[in-house]
């Protein structure tokens, strides 16, 4: 059963300030992140005047890189919008509850934590040794989505990085044998949401160092991120490998991943195929049975 605490007493819309000044390896990297969260943010309409901006922060170093760059690019952003930073607290043992509510009072941002046990349905619904992903994103995402329809949110931010969408498509290629990925934007299928990743543009490795050099109290997952059979952590180090091999492939991949051209693939839905015959545009289209029987007349499997 969801808990909902009592909104903080500060002011929603006050924006952040952190008075310790970030070390010349943290304002090289804040420099890049903000260009490229700026970029995608600008790309694909991503904030607009007047959102409030529902940032989810778990307690990795996405999140938190997520949610100091936007707070950094709130200050002279064209647009005037707010931003709350929403933690679901989901329940597994031994987590540091006391880590992000200090963290995030030393900011002065506007924050709200859900509480809600999670844990306990995943590990009693999922096999021990099964992977726990799919159910724990589901409820997670439930608790988060009703959150924000509760409180009037017109965006939700989410901390998945350019990495992220390149492994999501390799996933979807591999395993579910689909051409599809992790938009930067997307509305929820329910019509209700808007999600975005402003964090579209950015290397996980450029992440992680900045993450190191602002020192953000990293809270480490002990329930998805240690399985070590997910199909996400194969994916993952087989781009490893290619950007040791290859350096500058992912980077690649994720720029064909924005040019996409439709008549160089095979989805008759995306591309009219049959209306490349100009010289025959009433002729009526036989059924694809017609070419696949054989001699007999019956349909070949």
């Amino acid at each position: 059963m969801s808990t909902v605490l009592p909104l903080p007493l500060h002011d929603p819309t006050s924006r952040a300030r952190d008075p310790r000044p970030a070390p010349p390896a943290a304002q090289r990297l804040g420099k890049r992140l903000r260009h490229q969260v700026g970029r995608a943010i600008a790309d694909f309409g991503m904030i607009e005047d007047g959102d409030r901006v529902m940032v989810c922060l778990s307690g990795g170093k996405d999140s938190y890189t997520l949610l100091d760059i936007l707070l950094q690019l709130q200050k002279k952003a064209p647009v005037s919008f707010s931003i709350t930073a929403v933690n679901l607290d989901q329940k597994q043992p031994d987590f540091p509850e006391h880590i992000l509510p200090a963290y995030l009072s030393s900011l002065g941002v506007d924050f709200h934590i859900i509480e809600q046990d999670t844990y306990s349905v995943v590990s009693r619904v999922i096999p021990e040794g099964k992977t726990m992903c799919s159910l724990c994103s589901r409820l997670r995402r439930g608790a988060l989505y009703s959150y924000a329809e509760q409180h009037g949110f017109t965006k939700i931010a989410l901390g998945h990085h350019r990495d992220d969408l390149v492994a999501t498509f390799f996933l979807n290629m591999f395993f579910h044998a689909k051409l599809s990925g992790m938009p930067p934007k997307l509305r929820s299928d329910d019509g209700k949401h808007v999600v975005i990743r402003p964090l579209a543009y950015a290397a996980e490795a450029d992440i992680a160092a900045y993450a190191d050099a602002m020192a953000f109290p990293i809270i480490p997952c002990n329930l998805c991120g240690s399985q070590e059979n997910l199909q996400r952590k194969q994916v993952q180090r087989m781009m490893d490998a290619w950007e040791r091999e290859s350096p500058g492939r992912i980077e690649t991949i994720a720029r064909a991943l924005g040019d996409i051209r439709p008549s160089q693939l095979s989805d008759p839905k995306l591309f009219d195929f049959l209306a490349l015959d100009a010289a025959l545009p009433d002729a009526p289209r036989p059924q694809a049975q017609a070419w696949s029987t054989d001699d007999t007349g019956t349909a070949m499997s």
